[in-house]
């Protein structure tokens, strides 16, 4: 059993909400376990808690055709959300669900170790971009302690407002040449510091 079946196995024990009494299953992410980019939502909806699956209903099947159109799949890249279970009625995560849920995406970002992370929607930004506005910040790129973290709109964004569409679709666009710059960067080894270089003096 590889580290992230494990974490699978434990978030679906996991109690610490109120509305786990309520899911059908909860919704881990799924995708390669070594992917180069993970995208993060915010929350199951109905057919991911019936299913246990991510991004499975309208703004999944938009989220696939967004993937095609960078020519990546699902099972290249890492899909997760937020929270692991799906809040009554899809109302908005509440902050002690995010809270509760924050130590199982951490872990999961530890063991995938993504080189870009996608942030999906409000709820995952404000994770990694605090204080701002993804009407402003939708489409740009933070670089820290070697991830590239990028904010889009979520795709149930499009489905709800049609001229977000064509935004969407330009802002994933924008991930291809990004990541080919991070695995650049990655590849790159620091330069030799003066006690290293010492240590091979003759």
């Amino acid at each position: 059993m590889s580290a992230l079946s494990k974490l699978y196995s434990e978030i679906a024990q996991c109690h610490r909400c109120e509305i786990a009494r309520f899911r059908t299953h909860a919704v881990p992410g799924e995708g390669a376990e070594n992917a180069e980019v993970l995208f993060i939502g915010e929350a199951p909806g109905y057919h991911e808690d019936r299913l246990g699956r991510p991004f499975v209903g309208p703004a999944g099947q938009f989220l696939d055709h967004l993937l095609t159109s960078i020519d990546l799949r699902r099972d290249q890249v890492y899909i997760a959300n937020v929270i692991k279970c799906r809040p009554p009625g899809n109302r908005d995560p509440l902050p002690a669900e995010i809270a509760n849920c924050h130590t199982w995406l951490d872990k999961q970002i530890e063991l995938i170790s993504p080189k870009m992370i996608v942030t999906l929607g409000r709820y995952s930004m404000a994770m990694f971009f605090p204080g701002k506005s993804i009407s402003k910040i939708h489409g740009t790129a933070q670089k820290r302690d070697g991830i590239t973290y990028f904010a889009m709109y979520h795709p149930a964004a499009a489905l709800h407002q049609q001229s977000l569409r064509s935004e969407i679709e330009a802002d994933m666009k924008k991930i291809p040449p990004l990541l080919t710059a991070a695995k650049a960067e990655a590849r790159v080894e620091p330069a030799p510091q003066p006690e290293q270089l010492r240590m091979f003096e003759v």
